[in-house]
């Protein structure tokens, strides 16, 4: 399934359309898929406010009849979650204190575009967030009322104590003790339910599982009924929340002697079975467990990941009873070197973890650096040969921002990879911290150097989809797209990461790349008898270069190819911001018989004004409309009549972003001319798509 960035609905107040249109480009250029209507009255707001849910309102805090303060004033009305950001013309401490008391979220100057984009990040994400919990709040009320369902109809006696006092009870546990009625035992202190003899152990079984809080603790006790007969009972003990208040749960069973078996299966169950450590299983929960811990109580921990060295050529020369007596003995020595305080467990074949919470990376790093000497000092005797190990340990924190378990670990088994990275540890032996700052994805201090390095090793990959004419004409149509292989070997695509206002030479370098590579592969794979035309995409900077069309003749004269393979693909954005150069561009390529395509169309405050200026042959709509035509009968009727007006005009017209049959039957009676999706077929390295199935 292809990964969306949800489009962001933005209101703007400008008395300028330029400007507002300044602010959809930033936006998008920034990588937000950007859908925006500009705010011209009063009235204006309050209908838009009532027939849709937006995301952002940028403000200019200008001189006009229906001002940024009114615009506040109305959200706050409507009682509308919406960010406010108010776009100065000039700094005023007062002015952001007042906005801000008044309920804006912030204000930036309109001058400084790079904190714009950065400030609508963090409102968007904020605002993900509120939405994000307001549904998990809305589950939270549902499963609330499940669970008191189950608590009513459980054949277990449960109840519920704060401060030693009962305060929820079900049926089960009132036959058990003998109550007839809730009221009778709400406020009867748990103590008096008890044998004097027990009352004494309670108190002592209560105060360990404070200072222990592991639930789950039993303890063997007599209860004493409303009628004062004694039972045997086994009492468990929780941690728990009623009415949003946090409580313990109890629940009382009769004792049985399956206790001490229970005990034992739960025990085995957590267990390597042979190095008797804790399994993975048990190791990813008690992770889970902190990682929850961290963000309730602010407690810090660390993890640890030990990965033996060069394991598999060891398992070759020690045989596999060898290697397993070798991870006995190893596990033995790790128990020694671990003590108590840090949870020990067996991952895998070839590696094992360390937990502690309470604990810092740094404390962990030095039992981790004394784990690596003590494995490198000791001589293991497998079947009376001495084998060596050596261990590369990578070591996480675990706090309140921590991601879950699953990627933790990984961070942890990131930063033991990284052992071999070091100087002089090209076979491991080495304990390395993960720095999250080291290992985020490439920023702007230092992406431009990185897609240069990516350029001169060949760390750049084209793939291929297809864009299949719905009308069934048999042509082959496919839009290149560039990936970079990052330091991890991950593919990115290399325009996410330049900075939004430059630098122009690397947006050209890519571009030139792209194209190059592309008008090769093609004319090899016309060569095999496929009359097959690319959809090329280009920067705002290749159309500001006025040496770029000299390069491509010569480039298209080179490789023998026809100018009507390409279709060079323009933004929207890029086309109203660069206007004069978007139209000679155009008339330039057109002049190779190269064919344009305006992309991400529909976005602009006035779409339809970008065509009076630029002669296009194809109109890609924006993959929103696609998105939203499934949901709304209204979007529907306005990608119709979008794609009407588009073809009135001799445009062909191209919808995105098709991932199920269900839209097919909206766009063929849209008359829509090309479409394009995961539905078809997501982009490969190959142009290997069978266009005679269609």
């Amino acid at each position: 399934m292809q990964k969306k960035n949800a489009t962001v609905h933005l209101l703007i107040l400008d008395p300028s359309q330029n400007d507002a249109e300044s602010l959809v480009s930033l936006l998008r250029n920034s990588g937000k898929a950007t859908r925006a209507h500009r705010i011209t009255s009063e009235e204006d707001l309050e209908e838009t406010l009532k027939a849709g849910n937006w995301d952002l309102l940028l403000a200019r805090d200008l001189e006009q009849e229906f001002s940024a303060d009114d615009a506040l004033a109305m959200i706050r009305r409507m009682d509308k979650d919406i960010p406010f950001i108010l776009l100065t013309e000039q700094e005023s401490r007062e002015r952001t204190v007042g906005m801000m008391k008044a309920g804006a979220q912030d204000t930036v100057s309109f001058e400084h575009t790079d904190l714009i984009v950065l400030k609508v990040n963090r409102e968007l994400a904020a605002l993900d967030e509120r939405r994000r919990r307001r549904v998990l709040e809305s589950h939270l009320r549902e499963a609330e009322q499940r669970c008191q369902l189950l608590l009513e109809s459980s054949k277990d006696a449960i109840a519920y104590i704060n401060d030693g006092m009962h305060i929820y009870a079900n049926q089960s546990y009132m036959e058990f003790l003998g109550y007839d009625d809730i009221d009778d035992l709400i406020c009867v202190p748990v103590l008096d339910t008890l044998t004097p003899e027990s009352q004494e152990k309670y108190k002592e079984f209560m105060k360990s599982f404070a200072e222990k809080g592991e639930d789950g603790m039993t303890m063997n006790c007599t209860a004493r009924r409303s009628d004062d007969h004694e039972l045997n009972v086994t009492m468990s003990v929780s941690a728990a929340t009623y009415d949003g208040e946090e409580c313990t749960q109890i629940v009382l069973q009769p004792e049985h002697s399956d206790a001490e078996l229970e005990e034992k299966l739960r025990q085995i169950s957590s267990q390597d079975l042979l190095t008797g450590l804790y399994n993975r299983q048990y190791l990813m929960d008690a992770l889970a467990e902190a990682i929850a811990n961290a963000g309730k109580k602010n407690e810090t921990g660390a993890l640890a990941y030990i990965a033996l060295d060069n394991f598999m050529s060891m398992k070759g020369q020690v045989g596999i009873s060898g290697a397993d007596l070798l991870l006995g003995d190893l596990a033995n020595l790790l128990k020694e070197q671990a003590g108590d305080d840090l949870a020990l467990a067996r991952l895998s074949d070839d590696a094992f973890s360390l937990l502690s919470q309470p604990c810092d990376e740094s404390t962990m790093a030095g039992h981790a650096e004394r784990i690596r000497k003590a494995v490198e000092d000791h001589l293991f005797d497998i079947n009376g040969r001495t084998v060596q190990l050596t261990v590369s340990i990578g070591v996480a924190a675990i706090t309140e921002n921590s991601p879950k378990a699953e990627e933790l670990m990984a961070r942890a088994h990131t930063a033991s990879a990284e052992v071999r990275k070091l100087e002089g540890h090209a076979e491991g032996n080495g304990v390395v911290v993960y720095n999250p700052a080291d290992f985020e994805t490439l920023d702007q201090s230092n992406s431009v150097e990185a897609i240069q390095k990516a350029l001169e090793e060949n760390r750049f990959r084209l793939l291929f989809q297809p864009i299949i004419n719905l009308r069934g004409e048999g042509e082959e149509h496919y839009e290149a797209f560039v990936r970079m292989l990052d330091k991890d070997d991950e593919e990115v695509s290399p325009y996410d990461f330049l900075p939004p206002t430059g630098p122009s030479d690397t947006a050209i370098k890519i571009d030139r790349w792209v194209i190059l590579q592309t008008i090769k592969q093609l004319s090899s794979h016309r060569s095999r008898g496929h009359d097959t035309r690319l959809f090329l995409n280009v920067t705002a900077e290749t159309l500001q270069d006025k040496t770029f069309t000299p390069w491509l003749s010569v480039a298209l004269k080179a490789a023998r190819l026809p100018g009507d393979s390409l279709i060079f693909q323009i933004r929207e954005g890029d086309a109203n911001n660069y206007m004069k150069q978007a139209k000679d561009f155009t008339k330039a390529v057109h002049e190779l018989h190269c064919k344009v395509s305006i992309s991400q169309f529909g976005c602009a405050l006035n779409p339809f004004n970008t065509l009076k200026h630029i002669d296009t042959d194809y109109v890609k709509i924006d993959g929103s409309f696609t998105e939203e035509i499934q949901k709304s009968d209204e979007a529907k009727e306005q990608v119709k009549e979008m794609v009407k007006s588009l073809q009135s005009s001799g445009k062909l017209t191209i919808i995105p972003l098709v991932e199920n049959a269900g839209v097919l039957a909206t766009l063929w009676q849209a008359g829509v001319n090309y479409i394009q999706g995961y539905y078809l077929q997501a982009p490969v390295p190959e142009m290997n798509y069978d266009f005679g199935d269609n």
